[in-house]
């Protein structure tokens, strides 16, 4: 296979807790193509932590190296949530398969909305710290020049984003990235302190524009853009807010892509002008329906047969994006970009 049958993309990977081991899924089956490479690849919170593998992983060993490290990446944190997770169902909650239901996650959910992480857990304990240190060379890592990673975080004081690119990668930019304010303290880096990313780019794609070499960007979505079902227990409203707030900023970026499209395809930019504007390609990999059925709770559930489902899920789900959709790599965007952001798809 000549290079130019090989086609190049970006990957932008949101976070969700465990179910971005539907992530996994999607990004081990597009990997396992050999007509794919990446270039570059944002990631926040959950997305962040596979965005960080993944890059150490290619950066190692190419799409098979990726493929290899994330899988140890998800074995790793099946392993050390075994040990450290706080919301273990009992035999009996897990038969039924109702995680929300588990009396430690009612409890824990109790705790996090009455006391702040400052007070319950005031030595800021973190399982991923663990996890990370087992699966991933920072310094190899940062020495990386063949692959552009960028990290999201949201700086607590000034509200602004802030890129974590492969020179300044870290395990605290990933616990950055990945720092829900409600169960972690804000992370310290250089004087600033962050949470996590997703407020203000789930994942940003910014980035991409001045740093890829490529064209085509692959969303992995985590977190519904579309619910069918209107919530209304609390924990369903207070999830439903959280998806939308985290996929904000993202369908804001958007409707600026959008915009930028539409003065090119419509001619209001003058010949000379057009070269510096990017035509970017927008592709959207979405697990809507296979998430949908599962409770703000399962965020939490970091059991392999639940991991491992859902990583099963992913493949699936990217296996029929690429039948349906590899053609149009380099050549078109395989969504409507104004139905995107605009509720309609």
């Amino acid at each position: 296979m000549s290079e130019t049958d090989v086609k190049r993309i970006d990957l932008a990977l949101q976070g969700g807790g465990s179910h971005g081991a539907v992530t996994w899924g999607v990004i081990d089956r597009l990997l396992e193509d050999k007509r794919i490479t990446v270039d570059s690849i944002s990631g926040t919170s959950a997305g962040a932590v596979n965005a960080a593998a993944l890059a150490y992983g290619l950066h190692l060993g190419g799409n098979e190296g990726g493929r290899k490290k994330l899988a140890a990446l998800w074995e790793a944190i099946i392993e050390v949530g075994a040990i450290w997770s706080p919301v273990k169902p009992s035999p009996v909650e897990a038969a039924f398969g109702d995680f929300g239901a588990s009396f430690t996650y009612q409890m824990f959910d109790y705790v996090t909305r009455t006391f702040s992480p400052y007070q319950f857990n005031p030595f800021d304990f973190n399982p991923l710290k663990t996890v990370l240190e087992r699966v991933i060379d920072f310094d190899e890592l940062r020495s990386c020049r063949t692959y552009n990673l960028f990290l999201t975080a949201t700086n607590v004081r000034t509200g602004k984003v802030k890129i974590f690119d492969t020179a300044n990668a870290t395990i605290d930019a990933v616990l950055a990235s990945a720092c829900l304010p409600t169960l972690f303290k804000a992370v310290e880096i250089d004087g600033a302190h962050y949470w996590d990313g997703g407020y203000l780019g789930n994942p940003a794609l910014f980035p991409f524009f001045y740093r890829s070499g490529a064209q085509d960007i692959v969303i992995v979505h985590v977190n519904p853009l579309r619910r069918e079902e209107l919530p209304t227990s609390s924990d369903d409203i207070l999830n439903r807010i959280n998806e939308i707030s985290f996929n904000s900023a993202l369908l804001g970026e958007l409707r600026a892509i959008g915009f930028v499209k539409k003065l090119l395809e419509d001619g209001w930019i003058k010949d000379e002008y057009r070269d510096r504007l990017r035509n970017i390609r927008i592709h959207s990999i979405r697990s809507d329906a296979a998430l949908e059925k599962f409770s703000v709770a399962s965020k939490l559930n970091v059991e392999r047969k639940f991991i491992e489902g859902l990583k099963e899920g992913g493949r699936a789900i990217a296996e029929a994006w690429l039948n349906k959709n590899f053609w149009r790599i380099g050549e078109t965007s395989s969504v409507d970009i104004r139905k995107l952001y605009d509720g309609s798809a």
